[in-house]
């Protein structure tokens, strides 16, 4: 997604109200009003998507995109397919996975919630059930590289952290800089699951 790939440096200008607009060109639109994006600054909000022309460029929206000159806003768009938006967003607030996954005080209903929601992934799956195998893997291996994690499980990258993303949706892995590890969340559900098996 277009807007995604905002640089860190744009995302601490528009954390910090500096920068609240964006230009890109799209096909079609991959974010809508009203809709949000998870970000590594926090969750930014878009206010708007408005179609425009390069014409419609204006001043303000040199000085709100952060800017120098318009030359500057319009050079990164050139070449590129696809009407011109403009984009207008802020800073909702924090990310609400970071609050979920540092809370590991689970009571059997939080475990339980935790399980039936990794079940209904599971069930979905084609493969059959991998969700707590690769948590477990995580586990295992922390901040080691997607590829080495891929190698581990026999899976093709791009897909293994496309379900590392899932079982982090759920508060239970987070990234690093290189790599990913079990969250306290995810500590806490696989110490559960720990405790279940030994019994009594």
């Amino acid at each position: 997604m277009g807007l995604v790939l905002i640089t860190r440096a744009v995302l601490d200008r528009i954390a910090a109200g500096e920068v609240t607009v964006q230009l890109r060109r799209w096909l079609r639109p991959t974010v809508r009003a009203g809709g949000r994006l998870r970000t590594a600054v926090g969750e930014l909000a878009v206010h708007a998507v408005e179609p425009i022309t390069t014409a419609q460029v204006t001043a303000d929206d040199v000085r709100d995109a952060g800017a120098a000159s318009r030359e500057e806003l319009l050079a990164p768009l050139r070449g590129r397919d696809g009407p011109l938006y403009r984009i207008r967003l802020g800073l909702a607030g924090a990310d609400p996975r970071v609050s979920l996954r540092q809370d590991a005080d689970l009571d059997a209903a939080a475990v339980s919630e935790i399980r039936d929601a990794l079940a209904v992934i599971d069930a979905r799956s084609r493969r059959g059930p991998w969700t707590t195998e690769l948590l477990r893997l995580v586990e295992q291996h922390p901040a080691a590289p997607a590829q080495v994690l891929a190698d581990h499980a026999g899976r093709e990258k791009p897909r293994l952290k496309a379900d590392v993303r899932r079982l982090k949706e759920l508060g239970l892995t987070e990234s690093l800089e290189v790599g990913y590890r079990v969250s306290p969340r995810g500590r806490a559900y696989l110490d559960a699951l720990a405790d279940e098996h030994r019994g009594p």
